[in-house]
């Protein structure tokens, strides 16, 4: 399951307001640097931010993927290679042992433990 993108509400509500303001007019200009040229840029930038964050999200989401298969192909060379120890040297030797296996000798037994019924 990949991670959820983003999506921004107000980015909606200024690109809708940008059209609006532009049937006013595109060149205009408020005073104290609010124009429509700026906003433009402004909403712009924020529509780049918006799409390198949902990028790298999604980036992220195929390097956990990798990261899960190459983990699970790992775990599974480990367990062949320990199981090829034990054929050739038995699981009970001490090579089976100094490659982390636990020698058969040295496994615990299940102890069963009678139950007493009442009388």
């Amino acid at each position: 399951m990949g991670r959820r993108k983003r999506n921004s509400r107000t980015l909606g509500k200024a690109e809708l307001r940008l059209a609006s303001v532009k049937s006013i007019s595109h060149t205009l200009d408020v005073g104290e640097g609010l124009t429509v040229k700026d906003y433009t840029e402004k909403i712009e930038k924020m529509r780049q931010s918006l799409e390198a964050y949902n990028t790298t999200l999604s980036t992220i989401d195929i390097l956990l993927t990798q990261l899960v298969e190459n983990e699970q192909e790992l775990a599974d060379y480990s367990e062949k290679l320990l199981r090829g120890i034990a054929y050739k040297y038995g699981n009970n030797s001490h090579e089976y042992q100094m490659a982390g296996g636990t020698r058969k000798s040295d496994r615990k037994r299940a102890v069963r433990q009678s139950v007493v019924l009442p009388k």
